[in-house]
């Protein structure tokens, strides 16, 4: 007797261009990996990708991008879904896990330039030149260094925002290093910003697989993608953001670097003036990357991170 053919196990994406490109190198791998399984793709929408003539922060952060996929996996339409890791929440729902953290890009964010400003770099831009940003991680540090610049949100896809600085709306975006790579426009970085200008976000760069909890066959799957230094590094980083219970659409800003089986976290909450900055450092051994996270969440509280993240939180739900 024949023995029948292994079910397809089913991918869930999000249907922009970037979170299909990451979708289908998971797809690519795993299909590498197992060439006797068949991976699908299943698209849906998010809330986030509905939503585009609204800053983020002013409808909600938490789940804006994972909420319809992640339902998909609980009603059994699809075995996991791939998250760029910081879009997904460090809270999951019940029966969810963050199964898999793939190696990571270059987490930095990236100064984009508009052509007239060829060859300058964020801190030769001239005073009042209009940056396009639509995080307010990005927004306080940028305007706690650079407190002569304008800075005006910017919504929509990659193709939509860089059309929309090449129009002279903006002098220049800051985007993601990682993600402008992926979408094959690396040529369009005008300088990768030090993390001593901006602390990227968490899990930056990083592509996290979320699935159901009690599922073996598909962890055993994604473990075949887990990239073990990154995963130290996120998983600091995650809990040092779930320490602090701040949204990806908060002023909560990382940097982690490894050594051997030392990592060090350096993070930090600002306000959105920029006039106020907490940041600090903590290191340690890999194994402890969480309590690394919310050790140092603990210490910015102790130094007044709470207050500043309470009265961004008010201000946004007015």
């Amino acid at each position: 007797m024949v023995a029948s053919p292994p079910r397809p196990i089913r991918i869930g994406s999000r249907k922009s261009q970037l979170a299909l490109i990451q979708t289908h190198w998971v797809q690519g791998e795993l299909s590498k990996a197992f060439p006797g399984r068949t991976f699908e793709v299943h698209t849906m929408n998010t809330q986030g990708d509905k939503i585009l003539d609204v800053a983020l922060s002013k409808i909600g952060d938490k789940g804006l991008f994972t909420q319809e996929l992640e339902q998909g996996m609980l009603d059994g339409d699809i075995d996991f879904a791939v998250h760029s890791l910081k879009d997904l929440p460090t809270r999951l729902p019940e029966g969810l896990m963050l199964g898999c953290v793939t190696e990571r890009e270059d987490p930095a964010d990236a100064l984009v330039l508009h052509a007239k400003h060829q060859g300058k770099q964020i801190d030769t831009l001239p005073e009042g030149a209009v940056i396009g940003t639509s995080s307010l991680r990005r927004l306080a540090q940028l305007r706690h260094h650079f407190p002569h610049l304008t800075f005006k949100d910017v919504r929509g896809n990659l193709n939509t925002r860089l059309r929309k600085l090449d129009d002279g709306e903006y002098d220049a975006l800051i985007l993601a290093v990682a993600g402008l790579k992926r979408l094959d426009f690396g040529d369009r970085i005008s300088q990768a910003l030090p993390s001593k200008i901006s602390l990227h976000a968490v899990g930056q760069g990083a592509l996290g697989i979320e699935c159901r909890a009690e599922d073996p066959e598909i962890l055993d799957v994604l473990k075949t993608l887990e990239h073990q230094p990154t995963a130290y590094r996120c998983y600091a980083e995650r809990a040092f953001l779930r320490e602090l219970e701040g949204g990806c659409q908060v002023p909560i800003g990382v940097n982690t670097t490894l050594e051997g089986d030392r990592l060090t976290l350096a993070g930090l909450v600002a306000s959105l003036d920029g006039q106020t900055v907490i940041k600090d450092t903590i290191t340690g051994n890999t194994e402890d990357a969480d309590a690394l996270g919310t050790e140092l969440a603990k210490q910015l509280r102790e130094r007044g991170a709470q207050d500043i993240l309470d009265a961004i939180l008010a201000e946004i739900q007015r």
